[in-house]
C-alpha cells in the first residue's frame, strides 16, 4: 500500500496545558541542534536508537498452504515468521521538542526531563512507557497529572478497544495484530493525548520507534505536533492489518478447493479456527473505525485542523478493513456451507450404492426363500428336477440384468 510522505509545516501555536480533568465518555458503536543523554542511577540507559524493523507482522502477504502426507487435509497456514525480539522492559523514555532542539533521554534521566518540560508552555512532549512496573507507572502519572481512572486502566491493560475523553485529554486503546506459532495474537497498545502531551504504554513486544513513520525522524514528527506522532503509531499498526488479511483471503481461497476435493474432520476444524480468526478482527476494527471516525470529525478534541485529515485518511482505511472482514466471512461461511453439502451428497452417494447392492441380492434372496433350505440337499446330489435349475439360472440372469443397469446409472 502506497504510503504518503507529508510535508512538514511551520509549527502552530501551543496551547495551554490541560485543566483539571472531568471525565467523558464518548460512546462508540464496537535542522536545529539535538541534546541526547542516558540514565546513570540504577537503570542501563543509553541514546534511544531506531531498532531494526519488526512491526508485528511482515509486509509481505503471500500465504502459504502446508502439504501434507496422502490421506491427510490440506491446510492452508500463515507463512512462518520471526518473532520480533523484545523491547527491555520497565524503561521509560521521553522525547521533548522545545525552542527547535529535541531531547531524546531514557531512565531517570527521562523523568527528570519530563518533569520540566511539563512546566513549560512551549515543549512537545512524548512519554514512551514499555512494560512498566506499577510504581514506575504511578510516577509517570503523577508527573503528568492523570485521573486515577486512567492511570487504573494504564495499569490493568485489559481493555477493549476503545476512546474515552477525560477532561482535555483522549485515552486510546488500539490493538496491534500478528502471528505467533501460527496463531493469530493481538496486543494492547494505549496511547493518552493531550494538546502538548502524548503518552504511550505497551509491551515489550511493540517497539513504535521501528515503525516507518518513526524511522525516517522522530524530530519531523515531533514539529508537527503530538497527534501526528499518535496518528502516526495507529497508522503503522492498522496498516499491519492488511497483510492478515491478505493471508486469510488467500487461505479461504485454499479451503475452498480442499472442500470440494476432500471434505474431512481436518477442514472443519480449520474452517472453524478462520471464522474465530475473522470474529477476533473484526472485534478489533469495529471500535478502532468508529474511534477514528470521532477523532477525525470532532473539533473539541486536542487534534489540530492541519493534522485531522491524517485520521480521517486511517478512518478510510478502517472501513476498507471492515467491508474485506464483511466479504471474508461471508466466504468462510460460504465455504462451511459447501462442507456441509459435500458431506451430505458423500452419504447419499452411499446410501445409493447401498440401495443398489440391495436390489441386486434381495432378488436372489426372496426367489431363494421360496424353495427354503430343505431343497439343498437334494439340490448338491443333483437330484432336483430341471424347474429347480430353470428358476436358479433365471435368479442369477436376473440380478446379472440389475447389477448392469444400476452400475450404468452409477449406483455401483
Amino acid at each position: 500500500m502506497t504510503k504518503r510522505s507529508p510535508s512538514e509545516g511551520p509549527d502552530g501555536p501551543i496551547s495551554p496545558r490541560i485543566s483539571p480533568p472531568i471525565t467523558q465518555t464518548i460512546a462508540l458503536a464496537g535542522g536545529p541542534s539535538v541534546e541526547s543523554a542516558s540514565a546513570s542511577e540504577g537503570r542501563p540507559g543509553a541514546v534511544s536508537q531506531a531498532h531494526k524493523l519488526t512491526g508485528e507482522l511482515s509486509a509481505s502477504s503471500a500465504a502459504s498452504v502446508a502439504s501434507t502426507p496422502a490421506g491427510q487435509p490440506a491446510q492452508a497456514k500463515p507463512p512462518a515468521q520471526a518473532k520480533p525480539p523484545a523491547q527491555p522492559v520497565n524503561v521509560v523514555r521521553v522525547v521533548s521538542l522545545e525552542a527547535g532542539v529535541l531531547r531524546d533521554l531514557e531512565g531517570d534521566a527521562a523523568l527528570a526531563e519530563l518533569k520540566r518540560a511539563i512546566g513549560s508552555e512551549q515543549a512537545r512532549v512524548w512519554v514512551d512507557l514499555c512494560e512498566t512496573t506499577p510504581s514506575l507507572l504511578a510516577e509517570v502519572c503523577q508527573i503528568l497529572e492523570l485521573h486515577p481512572l486512567l492511570a487504573e486502566d494504564l495499569t490493568e491493560r485489559d481493555q477493549r478497544a476503545k476512546l474515552d475523553q477525560i477532561g482535555e485529554l483522549l485515552h486510546l486503546v488500539v490493538f496491534s495484530l500478528g502471528f505467533d506459532d501460527g496463531t493469530f495474537y493481538d496486543r494492547e497498545l494505549d496511547f493518552v493525548l493531550g494538546d502538548r502531551v502524548l503518552l504511550s504504554s505497551h509491551s515489550q513486544w511493540w517497539n513504535p520507534r521501528a515503525t516507518h513513520h518513526m524511522r525516517v525522524g522522530i524530530e519531523a514528527a515531533m514539529r508537527r505536533g503530538v497527534d501526528f506522532v499518535l496518528w502516526a503509531l495507529c497508522d503503522d499498526t492498522i496498516d499491519a492489518y492488511f497483510p492478515i488479511l491478505d493471508q486469510l483471503g488467500d487461505e479461504i481461497d485454499a479451503l475452498e478447493d480442499e472442500v470440494v476435493a476432500r471434505a474431512d474432520r481436518g477442514l472443519l476444524e480449520r474452517l472453524f479456527e478462520l471464522k474465530r480468526s475473522l470474529i477476533l478482527i473484526r472485534r478489533i476494527t469495529a471500535p478502532e473505525r468508529e474511534m477514528f471516525n470521532v477523532l477525525s470529525s470532532r473539533e473539541e478534541t486536542p487534534i489540530s485542523t492541519d493534522n485531522r485529515l491524517y485520521f480521517r485518511d486511517a478512518y478510510d482505511h478502517l472501513i476498507r478493513l471492515t467491508d474485506e472482514l464483511d466479504t471474508y466471512r461471508e466466504l468462510a461461511s460460504a465455504a462451511l456451507e459447501a462442507y456441509l453439502s459435500t458431506v451430505n451428497n458423500n452419504l447419499s452417494l452411499i446410501m445409493k450404492r447401498l440401495t443398489g447392492v440391495t436390489v441386486v441380492v434381495a432378488g436372489i434372496g426372496a426367489i431363494g426363500g421360496i424353495f427354503g433350505m430343505s431343497e439343498a440337499q437334494n439340490a448338491f446330489r443333483l437330484d432336483e428336477g430341471p424347474g429347480f435349475w430353470i428358476v436358479t439360472a433365471g435368479c442369477i440372469v436376473l440380478a446379472a440384468m440389475a447389477a448392469a443397469i444400476l452400475h450404468k446409472i452409477d449406483w455401483i
